[in-house]
C-alpha cells in the first residue's frame, strides 16, 4: 500500500498500472488518475489497519486513509483495500470507499439483574447506584 501512495505522489504511474491485479487491470483509467494525482498537494497516509499479509497467505486486506489539498481545500480519501498474491507479487484487487465497521453492540443490564462486576449484589445496588 505504501508503494502505491508513494507512486501517486511521485507520478510513477506504471507503477500504480503494474500493481493492479489481471483482472482489473484493464479498468485502470491512467489519464484520470493523473489528473487527480498532479491536480493535489499530498499531505499524508494513515494506515488503519492490516488483516492477512503476511509470508504465507495468499491474500490481505490494508483499511487506510490518504489526505491531500486540491485547489485549497483539504481532502481524505478512507479505503478498504484487498490484495492478493499474484505470482509472488502483491496486487491491488479491490477497494471498499467508505467502510462501514459492523455495530458495536451493547447489553442493556436490568435493574434487578445480577451486578456485571461479579459482586453478587443487584445491579442497582452495586454499580448501578
Amino acid at each position: 500500500m505504501r508503494s502505491r501512495y508513494s507512486a501517486f505522489t511521485l507520478g510513477d504511474f506504471d507503477h500504480i498500472e503494474g500493481t493492479h491485479g489481471a483482472g482489473i487491470r484493464g479498468d485502470f483509467n491512467r489519464s484520470a488518475a493523473e489528473s487527480v494525482a498532479n491536480d493535489a498537494e499530498w499531505l499524508g497516509l494513515e494506515v488503519l489497519g492490516v488483516t492477512g499479509g503476511g509470508a504465507d497467505d495468499e491474500a490481505g486486506t490494508v483499511e487506510f486513509v490518504t489526505r491531500f489539498l486540491r485547489r485549497g481545500k483539504e481532502y481524505s480519501h478512507h479505503e478498504l483495500a484487498s490484495f492478493r498474491r499474484e505470482e509472488g507479487s502483491w496486487m491491488y484487487v479491490e477497494g471498499t470507499m467508505n467502510p462501514k465497521h459492523a455495530p458495536r453492540r451493547v447489553t442493556k443490564v436490568g435493574r434487578n439483574a445480577p451486578c456485571p462486576c461479579g459482586s453478587g449484589k443487584k445491579f442497582k445496588k452495586c454499580c448501578g447506584a
